[in-house]
C-alpha cells in the first residue's frame, strides 16, 4: 500500500511541476517591436532591463509601436504617441467641461457620449477594475466645446483635437478640444483606444498629441431589414460597431418587394400585407429609438423608402379598398418576365390614389425623423417589361400619346419622381421643416440609386442636380461615377464589386476579403461626399450578420475616414487590434486569419 501510495504521489509531484513549468513557459511569451512598426512574438526569458521594445502582451505592444499604435481610423492630421504607459486608477476619473452656449439637447448628448465612454471602459477593463491591486493616478478628461450645434449633417464639423500628459507627476490629464460635440465624441472613441492592461493593472498612454477630422462627410453602412427582418436590439449593436469605426451614416434600407415591416398608424394595411408575422415590424417608437441611439454615438440614420421599383408586398390592398391596384406586377410570375429578383412589384404611377397613400407616407416619415434633411427614394432596377405588360399602363401611354420605348418609359418614370418629390417637399412644410423646392442645395437633398434615369446621357434631362444626390453601386471598372462629376452632381459611392458584403455567398458573386474593401479607392475630386457598404440580406438574418459585415466594414470606415494612399498591408496590425475591439464591444466579427498570423504581423503574405 505504501509502495502504491508512493507511486501515485511521484506522478503526482510530476504532473505539478508539469503544470509550474508550462505556466512559466506561456508567462514567457512576449512580444516585440521590430523595426518600430509591427509586433512579432518572441521566446523564453526576454524581460532584461535591455530589451525596452518587449512587451508581455500583444496589446501592450500594438499601443507602443508603429506611429498610430492601435488607432481606428488612423488620424488624418498630427499625431504624436508616446512610448511608455501610466498605471492609472478608473476609479478615481472625473470630467471638467467647457461648452459654449450649451443646449438642453446639447447637454444630453454630452452625457451619453460620456456614459458611453464609461461603460466601454468597464466592458474593456472589467476584471481590473474590480480587483485593482496597484493604486494608480487619477485621470481628469477636460471637454471643450466652442459650438452649440446637435445637428448631424453633411456640413457639421466631426474635428477634435486629443491631448494626454501628466502633470506634476501625479494626474493624467486628457484634453478633448471640438467645435461641435460630434467632434468631441470622436475624440472620446479615439481616447478609449489608448488605453491597455499591463501586469493586471490598468494603463493609459503617458503621452498623445493627435489632431484629426474626416476626409469625407458621408461615411456610411447600408443594412437590408426587408429581405429578412433584423430586430432592434442587433440594429443597436451594429450601430455600436459603427461608432467604434467612426461611420456616421446608418442608411436603412427598411422596404422591398419581400415586406413593408414598417408601420404607419394612418396606413395601417401596410403590414397587415407586407410584414411577415406582428413581431417582425418596425413600429414608430422603434425608428424613433434607433434615430436617437444612433445620434447619441454620432449617426445619422437615413431611411429609405424604395420606389418605383422594389415594391410589391405591402402595396396589394388598393383594390380592396377602390383605390385601384397602387401597385403592379405584384408576386406575378414567371418573375423573370416582371423583375430583376423575386417577387415582383413594381408602383403604379398613373394611379392618383397611389400619391395620396405615399403623401401621408412621407409625412410620417418626416415626422419621425425630423431633424434629417435627407430621404432616399430608391429608383433602382426599374423593370420596363413590368409596365410594358399592364393593360392601364399601356392604355395610359396610347392615351397620352407615348409610345413604349425605353424614352416613353423613362418620360413616365420620371414624372412620377417629380411628383414625389413634391410630395417629400410638402411632408417636411407640414413637419415644420425649413423646405422649399429651390436650387438652394442645402434644402432637403434627394438620394436616388444610380440606375437608367441617372445615365449621364440623359440625366439632366430629368434631375436637378441642386436637389438630387446619386448613389453609385456599379464595378470598379465603371467610368459613370467620372461622367456623372463632371456634370456637377454630389455622389455616394457603393463600389459594387468591393463594398457588397453580401457577395460571394449567393450566384456568382464574388467575397470580398477587408483587404479587398480597404484598398477600394473613390474616385478623386469634387462632389464625392463619401460612400457606403452595403449589406443585402437575402441570405443574411440577425444571426449571421455580425459577421457577414464585420469587421469588414470597418475596413470601409477607414478608407472613408483617412482616405490613406497605403494598402490593407501596412493596416493589419492596427486592424487586428480593433477586430479585437469590437468582440470587448459585443460585436462576433468572423476571423481574419489564423491566430499565429495575428501573433507574427505581416508574415502570412
Amino acid at each position: 500500500m505504501f509502495c502504491a501510495m508512493s507511486k501515485y504521489g511521484i506522478v503526482v509531484l510530476v504532473l505539478f511541476h508539469a503544470f509550474q513549468y508550462a505556466v512559466s513557459c506561456l508567462n514567457d511569451i512576449s512580444y516585440k517591436c521590430t523595426n518600430e512598426e509591427q509586433c512579432v512574438r518572441v521566446y523564453g526569458n526576454t524581460k532584461s532591463a535591455s530589451e525596452s521594445h518587449v512587451f508581455s502582451t500583444l496589446s501592450n505592444c500594438r499601443l507602443l509601436c508603429g506611429k498610430y499604435g492601435p488607432l481606428w481610423p488612423r488620424p488624418t492630421g498630427h499625431v504624436i504617441l508616446g512610448k511608455e504607459t501610466t498605471v492609472v486608477n478608473l476609479l478615481n476619473l472625473r470630467f471638467e467641461q467647457d461648452f459654449i452656449n450649451q443646449t438642453t439637447e446639447g447637454t444630453t448628448i454630452l452625457r451619453e457620449i460620456k456614459m458611453y465612454f464609461l461603460r466601454n471602459l468597464r466592458k474593456a477593463f472589467q476584471t481590473q477594475i474590480l480587483h485593482e491591486s496597484t493604486p494608480g493616478m487619477p485621470i481628469i478628461i477636460k471637454i471643450q466645446i466652442t459650438s452649440n450645434e446637435t445637428n448631424l449633417s453633411w456640413y457639421v464639423d466631426e474635428s477634435y483635437k486629443l491631448k494626454i500628459s501628466i502633470e506634476n507627476l501625479t494626474t493624467v490629464v486628457t484634453t478633448i478640444e471640438a467645435k461641435t460635440i460630434f467632434g468631441t465624441r470622436h475624440g472620446f472613441e479615439t481616447l478609449l483606444q489608448l488605453f491597455t492592461t499591463v501586469n493586471s493593472s490598468v494603463n493609459i498612454l503617458s503621452q498623445a498629441n493627435i489632431i484629426d477630422q474626416p476626409i469625407y462627410t458621408h461615411r456610411g453602412l447600408l443594412i437590408d431589414t426587408a429581405r429578412n427582418y433584423i430586430p432592434i436590439k442587433c440594429l443597436k449593436r451594429q450601430i455600436d460597431a459603427m461608432a467604434a469605426s467612426k461611420l456616421n451614416v446608418f442608411h436603412w434600407h427598411i422596404t422591398d418587394t419581400q415586406s413593408f415591416p414598417m408601420q404607419f398608424d394612418t396606413v395601417p394595411e401596410m403590414i397587415f400585407y407586407g410584414a411577415y408575422s406582428k413581431e417582425e415590424v418596425y413600429c414608430q417608437n422603434d425608428i424613433k429609438s434607433i434615430i436617437k441611439y444612433a445620434k447619441y454615438r454620432g449617426i445619422r440614420v437615413i431611411l429609405e423608402l424604395d420606389a418605383p421599383a422594389h415594391a410589391g408586398n405591402g402595396w396589394q390592398w388598393g383594390p380592396e379598398k377602390d383605390l385601384g391596384n397602387l401597385a403592379v406586377c405584384v408576386n406575378q410570375k414567371p418573375w423573370r418576365n416582371f423583375c430583376i429578383e423575386p417577387p415582383c412589384g413594381q408602383l403604379n404611377p398613373i394611379n392618383p390614389n397611389l400619391y395620396t397613400v405615399l403623401q401621408q407616407i412621407y409625412k410620417d416619415i418626416a415626422e419621425m425623423n425630423k431633424e434629417e434633411s435627407v430621404i432616399h427614394m430608391g429608383g433602382d432596377e426599374v423593370f420596363f417589361g413590368c409596365w410594358n405588360a399592364t393593360a392601364e399602363i399601356i392604355n395610359y401611354l396610347m392615351d397620352h400619346n407615348l409610345g413604349r420605348t425605353e424614352q416613353d418609359f423613362l418620360t413616365m418614370w420620371s414624372k412620377f419622381q417629380k411628383k414625389v418629390l413634391n410630395l417629400w417637399d410638402n411632408a417636411r412644410r407640414a413637419n415644420g421643416s425649413a423646405c422649399s423646392a429651390s436650387t438652394n442645395e442645402h434644402s432637403s437633398p434627394v438620394i436616388l440609386w444610380s440606375s437608367r434615369l441617372t445615365d449621364p446621357l440623359v440625366i439632366e434631362n430629368f434631375l436637378s442636380k441642386n436637389r438630387y444626390v446619386i448613389q453609385t453601386w456599379l464595378p470598379s471598372s465603371s467610368t459613370i461615377p467620372k461622367e456623372l462629376q463632371k456634370l456637377g452632381y454630389k455622389l455616394i459611392v457603393s463600389t459594387k464589386d468591393a463594398w457588397y458584403l453580401d457577395h460571394g455567398f449567393w450566384g456568382v458573386t464574388t467575397y470580398y476579403t477587408w483587404k479587398k474593401v480597404y484598398d477600394n479607392q473613390l474616385p478623386k475630386g469634387n462632389g464625392i461626399l463619401g460612400g457606403e457598404v452595403c449589406v443585402w440580406t437575402e441570405y443574411i438574418d440577425e444571426y449571421s450578420i455580425d459577421g457577414r459585415t464585420w469587421p469588414r466594414a470597418a475596413a470601409a470606415a477607414e478608407r472613408l475616414w483617412s482616405n490613406p494612399e497605403t494598402k490593407a498591408i501596412d493596416a493589419e496590425s492596427r486592424f487586428f487590434c480593433h477586430r479585437e475591439r469590437l468582440i470587448i464591444r459585443g460585436i462576433q466579427p468572423e476571423a481574419l486569419a489564423p491566430r499565429w498570423c495575428e501573433q507574427n504581423e505581416k508574415q502570412c503574405h
